[in-house]
């Protein structure tokens, strides 16, 4: 006889049922191969089950919530208040597969059904790892730009990425371990195989070192305009080994990352101050040189009293940063994308007119703002131009008619 040590509790709670029903339920039940008793604790874990994922579901997770909310001045809670729901996610799947298991082994032991439980739990669990790997980067993304830090988005993505990747590799090895495979067996056998593999994800592993490459050499960023030989756009993504640039025509295209890292990027996002504005004033041809050298001065003043345009005696901060890095190894105009070149100069004389060329840069690099400062600029240089005896030109062709030998007269268009 057994002691009372080494009695299963839940096969002591089914002899307690089944004792205390009458004989005949017992014998009706018996054509399902199942006892009353069984049935019934059976019954309670799945109504345990679908009550505790309710009670994770709504309640607690309402409770955690308020609580949460309350301390909402605080980053931490609040990023916590977002993700809190992704986080339990995982751990109330795992404690209701736990309780089916229970429910499922009164009636069936299996090693197979085993497996099958012993695959969601570690799947579950990993997928709980990985939902906390991300909320502590994100927290560590919120924070730097909060303490106005410089944050690469991209880095924390692929980091992200690689951590989910290694996780499912970690997956996939407790898995086969579980299965009987001989991961020894596995490894060395994967010396012959892998070079099979290796040469068929050629291209993806290309792909994934390509992006480790343009994440170290920061030759883009997540949200910059960027523009190559075959797209333009905004960087929306950076995976493992493809890039998601979305077009100015709203198009999403998926570059691979070995053609960003072996072709010419040109980054238009890289500019702290100046965007150029550059064309040709076009004015008749004249031999007042008095005048034009006067709308010449004109024009620069204006531009160099612009408030929207940059010029030498502006952005001081940038040349107190010049001074002190001016025995340094780069240029800071060069490297942070700073220019303040303001010229105005009679370029060339053409066949019809002489042009002035007009060479400035905006302050702010911003399209929308760089378009108001521009047709702004082109106004102001219009009335200059409207104030003196110039006059703007136009293309002009003479046409000589003659008849009988004789210059009938000549015709302008």
């Amino acid at each position: 006889m057994r002691s009372l040590d080494t009695i299963d509790p839940m096969e002591h709670l089914i002899s307690l049922i089944n004792s205390r029903l009458p004989e005949n339920v017992v014998h009706y039940v018996t054509w399902i191969h199942a006892t009353p008793g069984e049935l019934l604790v059976a019954l309670i874990f799945v109504l345990l089950a679908v009550a505790l994922n309710w009670f994770l579901r709504r309640p607690l997770l309402r409770w955690i919530k308020y609580a949460l909310y309350t301390h909402r001045r605080e980053g931490f809670y609040r990023l916590l208040f977002v993700r809190i729901d992704k986080i339990l996610r995982p751990l109330r799947l795992l404690l209701t597969v736990y309780l089916l298991k229970k429910a499922v082994e009164i009636f069936l032991a299996a090693s197979w059904l085993d497996t099958i439980f012993f695959t969601f739990y570690w799947l579950f669990f990993f997928w709980w790892v990985y939902e906390i790997v991300k909320f502590l980067l994100y927290l560590t993304l919120t924070s730097k730009i909060k303490r106005q830090k410089e944050a690469r988005a991209e880095l924390y993505n692929l980091f992200l990425n690689i951590s989910r990747v290694f996780l499912a590799f970690l997956f996939v090895l407790l898995v086969l371990s579980r299965l009987g495979v001989n991961l020894t067996a596995l490894v060395t056998s994967l010396g012959i195989g892998g070079a099979i593999i290796g040469l068929g994800a050629k291209d993806t592993i290309t792909n994934f070192l390509d992006s480790v490459r343009l994440v170290s050499e920061d030759a883009f960023r997540q949200g910059d305009w960027i523009a190559t030989d075959q797209v333009e756009g905004f960087v929306t993504e950076m995976g493992l080994t493809s890039t998601k640039i979305r077009t100015f025509d709203n198009a999403l295209v998926t570059v691979p990352n070995s053609i960003l890292a072996n072709t010419y990027v040109k980054n238009w996002t890289r500019r702290m101050v100046g965007r150029r504005i550059k064309f040709h004033l076009r004015l008749k041809l004249t031999t007042d040189t008095q005048e034009l050298e006067r709308v010449i001065y004109e024009i620069y003043e204006m531009l160099h009293r612009h408030p929207d345009i940059v010029n030498k005696n502006k952005l001081r901060y940038i040349r107190r940063m010049k001074n002190t890095y001016e025995n340094g190894l780069f240029n800071i105009e060069d490297r942070y994308g700073v220019r303040r070149t303001l010229l105005v100069y009679l370029d060339e004389i053409g066949e019809y007119s002489m042009n002035i060329l007009v060479y400035a840069f905006s302050i702010s690099v911003n399209w929308e703002e760089w378009l108001r400062v521009k047709q702004d600029v082109i106004k102001r240089i219009l009335e200059i131009v409207d104030e003196s005896s110039l006059e703007l030109a136009v293309p002009r062709q003479e046409i000589l008619l003659e008849a009988e030998g004789e210059r009938s007269g000549s015709s302008t268009v």
